[in-house]
């Protein structure tokens, strides 16, 4: 094999170790408002919602693959996203909030 083709070889296989670890991706609830709005994750990957407001708010998949409980201030809901696609979500409570988890392969 040539220095090319195994200097290509290496970057790729960095590049798909530095996406699985990457652990559980964080979305934080706060000021009405999911942060960041959108994410892209490697299927399998874990997303954590954490609500930082003083109020109740949820996350609802719009397909419905998906729904929290109602969190109150500093509860988490978790969810893996197993299947490529684009999961788009909102606040079952405030539905001006949305949010979309792009599930990609690395």
């Amino acid at each position: 094999m040539n220095v090319w083709k195994m200097g290509g070889l290496l970057s790729v296989c960095l590049a798909a170790a530095a996406w699985a670890d990457k652990g559980p991706q964080v979305v934080d609830i706060s000021k009405f408002a999911f942060t960041p709005k959108e994410i892209t994750v490697a299927p399998g990957s874990k997303v954590v919602w954490i609500n930082h407001d003083e109020v109740p708010h949820t996350v609802s998949g719009r397909d419905k693959s998906f729904v929290s409980k109602a969190l109150d201030t500093d509860d988490r809901y978790e969810y893996v996203f197993d299947k490529e696609g684009d999961y788009a979500y909102f606040c079952a409570v405030h539905p001006y909030m949305t949010g979309v988890v792009h599930v990609r392969k690395p």
